[in-house]
């Protein structure tokens, strides 16, 4: 570790030099000797001024850099400083832009050495970090930061981050240094130099491997742990309160006696013990998770049968097996066995990523997942894909290395490391099992179940099941993915798939019914053309249906079969010829692997994997003609529809299929042959009533129905305001509608000082809601923060609206639920319209449809339910602890001027309800804050 590091961070005015951004502050640290032995910084004039969410952002204001000295006055000591030195930072492309322009600017010779980007070689270290920003990889680390976005504290966090890694770097066993060595030549900055000289380092002396890690066939593996016996115990349910608040309190060192959570584990029991099912609403703050698990455990301990609990969030998943599991398992102390059952898909194949390590790596996001891959092996129990943080890039790679039944590939030699034979394993000894509602209807149809044999089930976020059954018995083809499958494939000249299969086969030895390479040259050739003519038909089709001018660009029009439609023929024709094509590819496909298989000579590794690569592409083909037929091709109880975007017509076109109606599947196939099912959730009832949700659901013989109320006091944590002087919604435009609210929101937030959520029904009115702030110029010292326009995750929008004071997050569908922001992070919430799905979306108008059909009345049996309990879940966004205070603004005046509004507030607790002017709004908000 003799190599000097000079770590740089900079505070800049913007994102681009070319642009005319400039550096407000440089932070430089020098490690040399693996030491930190000097550090400089210092404020920079950047003879411009610096915008208001830069200050903002870092806290450095125009009278801070007033006096600071030009760039070019500090230049030469930083060029001196980098002289025969790595230049380190975070993001190291963004710094060295900027300082090489700034450097060429004062007249210094520009930085050409080596470049360290600690992102890259955080990602590769840390390949299951939620986050690679540098406060959360120093949160991480434990490392102290209190001042980020200075470029002093920066640099030096970032340069303590630069010592651990390269700790950790050399602490990595020879066989993976080896690899990562082999593989960071195609990475962006010099990282090679690294684990070269780690490696060497290693060569030069014996190596001693940690107890828990093994090698095997050349990749080093965490070693697996012994697991005990499962054992036979019987353990008596907690009856009186008394023993429930001794059994809770002795695991939870916050423990309060909530009355709810009791009568919640009682009422699940109950249901467990008299082989019934349960539908048991939990309002916020009843400590649902625990009032399910804590019945659920001791019922599976008592009876030795599995319970499966299922959630429809993979967030809830994570919170219930990290958080709430190991204390319920502390808490009863017989040895109970928990484990979260996923896909096979979702674990990685060793035999196809060992084969995949032989391949000369050209890509960069594939050279820097296998990186990844390598280093997490090291430290993964299970071999889940959802451990790791990949790219988009690293996500097309896993689908070469997850875990598939082989045809070709051998794989037996890592059937003693294959995780997922090890889930199955834990799967069958677990007393509770964790799962999600789309992997439980896929059991429902599975013959390769992961589930053992179960009768009893809690659906946790039941009141999405019938949605889940919904998506997953419905179909969908979009038209990159089909490009991607046939540009893997690839016509013999492009030198793909196709190609390299072609010039494996013997062509001597074989049988003269197969078709000739031409043939199927030809009938990719006709496939792509038609795939390109499908989509482009299927678009117009979508434009030219569409009654009204939509308000943005997407949208999305019914499909429905009619002759005297010159368009529906058009495309149904196409569809037919894509169709078919797609069939006989298959076929000339199976037909080679078929003579592949009689082939006797032994394949390598590298031609067993490209096999079954041909084997996957295959799989997809026949995926797609399903769809196909199904879409296009077949009359049944399905509705279909196409979404498009106008300003990419062909690329964005997606064609849906999704059955109409899933409840008499769900009565049948499930409820129906399960003993015990209980469904919960924090919205399932709708006015004081279960009748929606157990039509949705097909549950008709239900053993008991139960609200269990927050014990929040709603009537003092928070206050629900309608202003009065807003437009009737559907009597103006919706751009002037757009403009009254924006007046509205400005003047909200100027009173609240943010810490605002705003939730849209529409994500063009969002849209154009925060181009007008933003336009305004009105909230500038505001952090605006949008779906679908700031980049990033649901996750990751949520982390940076908690990390400033005044900031407003707009969100969209999503946002609606599942959304945990407690405390002062979150104050106040705008619902802009009542959450009432539109009448013409595809799926919507056929549920109507339905219900006319048979005599009913589509508002308040369907439109207004479902509108009810996605108000309920936006409500329940606000107050998430007993502490928390705070205003709901909902801005559709509807809520107090229609007999149905009563609806709305009847299904939520009782709160105190305001309306007034924006001036009186603003004066109450003063009042209450």
């Amino acid at each position: 570790m003799s190599q000097k590091f000079v770590v740089i961070d900079l505070e800049t005015t913007g994102n681009s030099p070319k642009k005319g951004d400039r550096i407000i502050q440089v932070g430089a640290v020098i490690i040399e000797e693996g030491k930190i032995t000097g550090r400089f910084s210092s404020l920079v004039n950047p003879q411009q001024k610096i915008p208001a969410f830069i200050e903002e952002l870092t806290g450095i204001s125009d009278s801070m850099v007033k006096g600071a000295p030009l760039f070019e006055e500090i230049a030469p000591h930083v060029s001196s400083m980098l002289e025969d030195a790595y230049f380190v930072a975070h993001n190291v492309l963004f710094d060295l832009s900027f300082l090489q322009e700034e450097l060429l600017k004062a007249g210094c010779e520009g930085f050409y050495g080596p470049v360290i980007d600690t992102v890259e070689l955080a990602r590769i270290l840390y390949p299951t970090a939620d986050s690679f920003k540098l406060g959360d990889l120093a949160a991480k680390e434990g490392l102290s930061h209190d001042r980020p976005h200075q470029a002093d504290s920066d640099a030096q966090v970032t340069a303590e981050l630069l010592l651990i890694m390269l700790g950790a770097v050399h602490h990595l066993p020879h066989v993976t240094l080896k690899e990562l060595a082999k593989l960071s030549e195609g990475l962006k900055s010099d990282l090679h130099i690294i684990f070269e000289d780690a490696l060497n380092e290693k060569e030069s002396r014996i190596e001693v491997l940690p107890d828990d890690l093994e090698i095997y066939r050349g990749i080093a593996l965490k070693r697996k742990m012994p697991t005990g016996n499962k054992v036979k115990c019987s353990i008596n349910y907690p009856a009186s309160v008394e023993e429930k608040r001794q059994l809770l309190q002795q695991s939870f060192p916050a423990f309060e006696v909530r009355e709810g959570q009791y009568e919640m584990m009682d009422l699940v029991y109950k249901a467990f013990s008299s082989n019934g099912h349960a539908l048991i609403e939990a309002g916020t703050g009843v400590g649902k998770s625990i009032g399910y698990l804590v019945p659920a455990a001791v019922y599976s301990l008592s009876n030795q049968v599995p319970v499966i609990i299922s959630t429809y969030t993979t967030q809830l998943q994570e919170q219930l097996l990290t958080n709430d599991v190991p204390k319920l398992a502390a808490m009863l102390g017989m040895g109970m066995k928990a484990a979260l059952v996923k896909g096979r898909s979702h674990y990685i194949s060793m035999a196809r990523f060992e084969q995949s390590l032989r391949d000369i790596e050209e890509n960069y996001d594939t050279a820097l997942t296998k990186m990844q891959i390598l280093v997490w092996l090291t430290q993964s129990e299970t071999g889940d894909y959802d451990e790791l943080n990949l790219s988009s890039g690293g996500n097309l790679y896993w689908n070469k290395v997850k875990n598939e039944p082989s045809m070709f590939l051998k794989t037996r030699h890592w059937d003693d490391y294959d995780f997922y034979k090890r889930a199955i394993d834990k799967a069958r000894e677990a007393d509770i099992l964790i799962t999600n509602h789309s992997l439980l209807l896929a059991d429902l149809t599975s013959d390769n179940s992961m589930l053992p044999e179960y009768q009893y089930v809690v659906l946790d976020e039941g009141h999405q099941f019938e949605k889940a059954a919904g998506r997953y018995f419905g179909e969908s083809l979009d038209f990159m993915a089909v490009k991607l499958v046939l540009n893997q494939l690839g016509q013999y000249d492009q030198g793909q798939l196709f190609y390299k299969f072609e010039k494996m086969l013997p062509k001597e030895s074989m049988q003269k019914d197969q078709p000739h390479a031409f043939e199927i040259n030809q009938l990719i050739a006709d496939l792509v053309y038609e795939t390109d003519e499908l989509f482009k038909l299927a678009g117009t089709y979508a434009r030219k249906s569409i009654k009204s001018k939509p308000s943005g660009s997407k949208i999305h029009a019914g499909l429905a079969a009619d002759r005297n439609n010159r368009y529906w023929t058009a495309l149904k024709t196409t569809a037919e010829r894509f169709y078919f094509l797609v069939k006989d590819l298959s076929t000339a496909l199976e037909q080679r692997l078929s003579e592949a298989m009689r082939n006797s000579r032994k394949y390598t590794m590298e031609e067993q994997a490209l096999l079954e690569e041909v084997v996957q592409l295959r799989s997809d083909l026949e995926k797609i003609r399903s769809t196909a037929r199904v879409l296009f091709m077949e009359s049944s109880d399905y509705v279909r529809w196409i979404e498009a975007d106008t300003r990419a017509l062909q690329n964005s076109t997606t064609v849906f299929a999704r059955p109409v109606h899933v409840a008499d599947y769900l009565s049948q196939q499930f409820f129906a042959k399960k003993k015990s099912v209980v469904v919960t959730s924090a919205t399932l009832s709708v006015n004081q009533s279960f009748g929606f949700i157990k039509k949705e659901l097909g549950l008709e013989q239900v053993l008991c129905e139960s609200q269990i109320p927050s014990p929040f006091s709603y009537k003092r944590q928070l206050k629900l305001v309608v202003p009065d002087d807003l437009p009737d919604i559907k009597s103006v435009s919706n751009d002037d509608y757009v403009a009254a609210i924006t007046e509205h929101i400005i003047s909200i937030a100027e009173a609240t000082k943010g810490r605002m959520l705003i939730l849209f029904t529409s994500h063009e009115m969002l849209k154009k809601t925060y181009e007008l702030i933003k336009e305004s110029g009105l909230l500038e010292e505001f952090i605006l923060i949008a779906q679908g326009i700031t980049a990033g995750s649901r996750t990751r929008l949520t982390r940076n609206f908690k990390r400033f004071d005044k900031a407003i997050l707009f969100g969209t569908s999503s946002f609606w639920e599942g959304v945990d922001i407690p405390g002062e992070d979150l104050s106040c919430l705008v619902i802009v319209r009542l959450p009432f799905s539109p009448p013409d979306e595809p799926l919507t108008a056929a549920k109507c449809q339905l219900i006319k059909e048979k005599g009913g009345n589509p508002f308040s049996e369907l439109s207004l339910p479902e509108a009810i309990l996605r108000f309920k879940q936006g409500f329940g966004r606000l107050i998430r602890t007993s502490t928390d205070r705070g205003l709901i603004f909902v801005f559709d005046r509807r809520l107090l001027t229609t007999s149905y509004g009563y609806a709305f507030l009847k299904s939520i607790p009782d709160v105190p309800v305001e309306k007034g002017s924006i001036s009186e709004i603003v004066d109450s908000i003063h009042e209450w804050l």
